[in-house]
């Protein structure tokens, strides 16, 4: 008798810790993941690891899978997406949108569409517009990203990141988890 209560309980608590690993891998997989900010790229919004500095953790973020599902990403929305050659996360700031024109002039200002862009995010002047100089119309399914840190951060206007297509993208930073004292929702307009 002892031995089959003994058996049944095993099983009973081996079938509660499957369905607690697939619930896990089901939200890990389709609702959110939690990434690193690594290097500087979005200061003063995000604080990145530092290389020459170990001591310096980088924010950590829960990343937001499940919004871009039923509405795509908008302006100035912080996303996440692998770099093409490495597959490292990239996190970096949307500024451009599909069928749009990008652009940013010699004094540093950006052109949507031949509008200046109003935002208050890079708080310096761009001195290096990269592939931008020229006007950069996006496809249908593509968006223009950049750090906020504009001086120091590679992004859209390098030729290695480009344009970045809506099926690169994993989803948008939600959450600021660590360090405790900075813990909140991520503002994103």
């Amino acid at each position: 008798m002892k031995k089959k209560k003994f058996l049944k309980e095993i099983l009973s608590t081996s079938l509660y810790l499957l369905f607690v690993l697939a619930a896990v891998y089901m939200v890990i997989v389709f609702v959110g993941q939690r990434t690193v900010v690594r290097g500087s790229s979005m200061e003063p919004t995000l604080s990145g690891t530092d290389d020459n500095d170990p001591s310096k953790q980088g924010d950590n973020l829960i990343v937001d899978k499940l919004t871009y599902r039923f509405h795509d990403p908008q302006r100035f929305d912080i996303i996440v997406f692998p770099y093409r050659y490495t597959g490292e996360f990239f996190i970096k700031r949307i500024i451009g949108l599909p069928g749009e024109t990008v652009q940013i002039d010699e004094n540093g200002y950006i052109y949507i569409n031949g509008e200046v862009l109003q935002e208050g995010y890079g708080k310096e002047v761009i001195a290096d517009p990269g592939r931008a100089l020229e006007p950069v119309q996006l496809g249908e399914d593509e968006y223009f990203v950049m750090g906020d840190n504009r001086n120091n951060s590679k992004d859209s206007r390098d030729p290695s990141v480009g344009n970045i297509r809506r099926s690169e993208i994993v989803g948008r930073a939600w959450i600021r988890i660590w360090p405790f004292s900075r813990f909140g929702v991520l503002q994103h307009q």
